[in-house]
């Protein structure tokens, strides 16, 4: 509808681990705006870490590229409600305020995230259990 000021809403599919833990790390996400296709689930190599650390650092790299298509797109996050969904508790109930985040790597990694975060007009978050993120993501 012309002149609409409602935001664009988009989703953003995370999920990460590591072989060893810690171990090599790894993790993938998926976007896609509301209504629309999902984007082909794109992975990624993180190196040492553990899994918690590749939860977040997935969701990070999600973030940085969706941030990306939205400037691509010439659409300012401040008109983007965002549902990030994962099946990591730990990080969701961490960026959530749930619960407190005691190890200082993983604050460090729960900062940066809310640094993208606090760019959106919005963000909800949606705890989805672990085969929805296999088969979404494919690990």
């Amino acid at each position: 509808m012309p002149g609409s000021t409602s935001p664009a809403k988009y989703v953003l599919i995370f999920d990460g681990g590591s072989r060893g833990n810690p171990g090599p790390s790894y993790g993938s996400f998926s976007l896609h705006r509301a209504g629309g296709a999902r984007s082909r689930p794109q992975r990624r190599s993180f190196g040492p870490g553990t899994n918690n650390e590749a939860e977040y650092r997935a969701l990070i790299a999600g973030l940085q590229s969706l941030l990306a298509i939205l400037e691509a797109e010439g659409l300012p996050p401040t008109r983007v409600a965002l549902e990030v969904r994962g099946d990591s508790q730990l990080v969701l109930s961490q960026l959530e305020g749930v619960w407190r985040t005691k190890e200082p790597r993983l604050r460090e990694l729960r900062q940066e995230a809310e640094n993208l975060l606090d760019r959106f007009a919005s963000v909800h978050y949606r705890h989805q259990p672990r085969a929805r993120s296999v088969a979404v993501l494919g690990h």
